[in-house]
């Protein structure tokens, strides 16, 4: 995210406990410790990954892909950790995606936008969809960077035909190449088979420390004849086959929802749903929300409109403010609506309590039964959660969203869909993922149980759920409970753990080797929809891998907070479980440990 918990904070109490070191509290968050399948040894979990015939493909390696960004930022913080800074494309793009520079750009200012396109590098940030009209074709999306060191990026996507098994056609999605930076890559399709991309594009340039400066108005904003910073859609029509295949307008205008052009008013957090339930009364409907933080206050907002088969789309309506819980009136984020069968939309809104210090975080359930015309509170979900610290112990990358939502798709004996709410809890001096579930349309909500079920003492987080057509929930995270390779071998050399020299957040040796709660993995936990688990965990990744390298810096080239993303994708198809997420790992694609999109399949219980 652009700002995410750091610009929450703003300088206030958030920040300094997000710096500080993280503790067990006294007492630990409901469910913590409840592990219903039980817990399963390292090396179960490990060898689980095989034994579910668990495929992962390295998408984004199999394409080379340019752009011209607006600000050029040639920082080079390598070679330690990878890193080479921003590098010349000099021909060797591959997606057939236009190369620059762009008409959003005619208007700017001396020094921008750069001289020539820049080779795309790191892919940090997942998100993937399938097609309802096609279960064979995948869009997946990404940050998309050309350079790590200065956070500048444009969202870009990678498209199958196949299943996933091969992700022909690659590149940025154009139209918002005017500003520094477009960001938070999630999409969805509508019942056509179009496929919408909510974007948040911004304008930043460099101070000569490396800090992101939005400061609007004078000679060094990059870009006046845009808007500092939109909120907009793009969509992919049915049957596009080319990287440069998307409408970016809307009735000869560009398909913005809301604009923001002073310092004070800055929108992040947007996610989107698409009505794709035949039977509802707004079948095809386009809801969009996001958040903008008014002077560092968090004010969530919703939008709609119709989806057309063209690929166009009704007018957006007037953006309307979701309402908050009356026990936390300011400070709500993380919107993430999904759309029942019947057509209820729900989302939630996670409140970090400003008003005792950012200590700990509620979450609370809005929906509407009317298309979006009017919301309500639905219900608390849970209160009190202990978050976890702005950076993970032992490396540097950045925390991201604490929680995730979805809607079952069957009745509930109590005639209702069901919903689900998974997030992270910090009370026990590591991350652990919570569920919970509500059978009576979000009035009340089960007793919480953990989804991670690690023997040892280290980190899950990250969990996103889905539901499949039969019901059947999903639970994937991010998951460090296995060791960095050792010394010699041959999985720390594809892990590229000789170039990870230079972390200040690790009291051990550098490089890495077998260091524990410090490599990444991913998960998944399968659930009947009364949430008795399917066995354990199941590993996701086929290889574990540093998150250390190549790590884009969300502040400035020169602050240690790094990044992996924010969130990660989860979908399903038929009797397949989807999912999408980061890996540095060279599995012989990846020679420079770039951050790249894995995109695995597995079978569904």
């Amino acid at each position: 995210m652009k700002r995410a918990k750091l610009t929450y904070a703003a300088a206030t109490a958030l920040a300094l406990f997000a710096f500080a070191p993280a503790h067990a509290s006294s007492t630990l968050g409901p469910g913590v410790g409840s592990i219903p399948q039980g817990t399963q040894t390292d090396k179960s979990y490990a060898n689980s990954v095989s034994n579910n015939h668990v495929s992962n493909v390295f998408a984004t390696t199999q394409q080379t892909s340019c752009y011209t960004p607006e600000v050029p930022y040639f920082t080079n913080n390598g070679p330690a950790e990878g890193y080479d800074g921003m590098s010349a494309c000099n021909g060797a793009s591959t997606t057939g995606e236009n190369l620059g520079p762009y008409a959003t750009q005619s208007g700017s200012n001396p020094g921008y936008p750069a001289a020539s396109p820049m080779l795309v590098k790191d892919h940090s940030e997942s998100d993937i969809r399938v097609d309802p009209t096609n279960p064979s074709h995948l869009i997946g999306s990404s940050k998309w960077f050309v350079s790590a060191e200065g956070y500048n990026h444009l969202l870009g996507f990678y498209e199958s035909f196949d299943g996933g098994k091969t992700w022909t056609v690659q590149g940025h999605i154009p139209g918002y190449e005017g500003w520094t930076d477009d960001t938070d890559p999630v999409g969805a399709f509508d019942g056509y088979g179009n496929y919408y991309e909510f974007n948040l594009a911004y304008q930043f340039f460099y101070n000569s420390s490396g800090a992101h400066n939005y400061t609007v108005g004078g000679s060094q904003e990059p870009n006046p004849a845009v808007p500092a910073e939109v909120v907009s859609v793009s969509v992919r029509p049915h049957g596009a086959s080319t990287a440069n295949d998307w409408i970016t307008t809307h009735n000869g205008q560009p398909d913005y929802v809301a604009t923001y052009d002073s310092v004070g008013n800055e929108p992040d957090k947007q996610w989107i749903t698409i009505d794709d339930n035949p039977s509802s009364p707004h079948y095809n409907r386009v809801y969009v929300m996001w958040v903008n933080f008014h002077h560092n206050t968090p004010v969530p907002y919703v939008s709609f409109a119709d989806a057309n088969a063209n690929g166009t789309h009704t007018n957006w309506s007037a953006p309307q403010a979701l309402p908050l819980g009356s026990d936390h009136p300011t400070g709500d984020t993380y919107l993430l609506p999904h759309v029942d069968p019947s057509g209820a939309i729900y989302t939630t809104l996670t409140n970090f309590n400003p008003a005792k210090g950012y200590c700990c975080a509620s979450i609370i359930l809005d929906k509407s039964t009317d298309g979006g015309n009017t919301w309500t509170v639905a219900s608390t979900v849970i209160q009190s959660v202990s978050p976890p610290p702005l950076t993970y112990a032992n490396t540097t990358f950045r925390d991201g969203i604490e929680d995730t939502l979805t809607v079952g798709n069957h009745l509930s004996a109590r005639g209702h869909y069901p919903l689900y709410v998974s997030w992270e809890d910090y009370s026990a001096g590591v991350g652990n993922v919570i569920l919970s579930a509500s059978y009576d349309g979000g009035n009340t909500w089960s007793s919480p149980i953990q989804v991670n079920d690690n023997a040892s003492t280290v980190d899950a987080f990250q969990p996103n759920l889905s539901v499949a057509a039969d019901g059947t929930v999903s639970d994937a995270f991010y998951d460090r409970r296995l060791a960095c390779p050792a010394s010699g071998t041959a999985d720390a050399a594809g892990a590229g753990l000789v170039l990870d020299t230079a972390n200040p957040n690790y009291s051990g040796a550098l490089p890495p080797y077998g260091a524990t709660n410090y490599c990444i993995n991913a998960s998944v936990q399968f659930y009947t929809p009364n949430l008795t688990p399917y066995g354990h965990n199941v590993r996701l990744t086929q290889q574990t891998w540093d998150p250390q390298l190549n790590s884009p810096h969300p502040y400035g080239a020169s602050d240690s907070p790094g990044f992996i993303g924010d969130y990660f994708g989860n979908t399903t198809s038929g009797s397949t479980d989807i999912t999408s997420f980061v890996s540095t790992y060279n599995d012989g694609t990846n020679p420079a440990h770039r951050q790249q999109q894995v995109v695995a399949q597995v079978a569904i219980p």
